[in-house]
């Protein structure tokens, strides 16, 4: 009997190395909230960063609109008109509405661009003032 006495107050009286099972799944717990996280964050830095590179792709479209109506030394018409300004591999809508100012020889001329022709969300927009030199 006292053989077993013995060992019984060995086993009890040494300390156990290592974790137990509830310090393991705490941990594992910790782990996935945090990886969640992490993953959540590169959702949205992902998302950002296209909507970041469309808005900057509408801006060089609005640019382009701009600069070949200036290029062109043509007197636009004043009123608005709808065509397609596809940037980067994107198809864009470009509304540019030209209006009269006080002074006859100078329009005011802005572009808005529309990821499509039903879309009412503005990406980008660009102004100008041009001027009739013959006038």
């Amino acid at each position: 009997m006292s053989l077993l006495r013995d060992a019984t107050v060995k086993r009890r009286g040494r300390r156990a190395s290592g974790f137990t099972l509830i310090e393991v799944l705490i941990a594992l717990a910790i782990v996935a909230i945090a990886l969640g996280a992490t993953l959540r964050a590169i959702g949205s830095l992902s998302i950002n960063t296209e909507a970041a590179r469309a808005r900057m792709l509408a801006l060089w479209s609005a640019d382009n609109a701009l600069s070949e109506l200036a290029i062109s030394q043509q007197w636009p018409d004043p009123g608005r008109r709808v065509f397609a300004c596809p940037q980067g591999g994107q198809t864009f809508i470009c509304r540019e509405t030209v209006v009269q100012s006080e002074t006859p020889s100078i329009r005011a001329v802005t572009v808005a661009v529309y990821r499509d022709t039903s879309s009412n969300a503005e990406l980008a927009a660009m102004a100008t003032a041009l001027q009739h030199e013959s006038r």
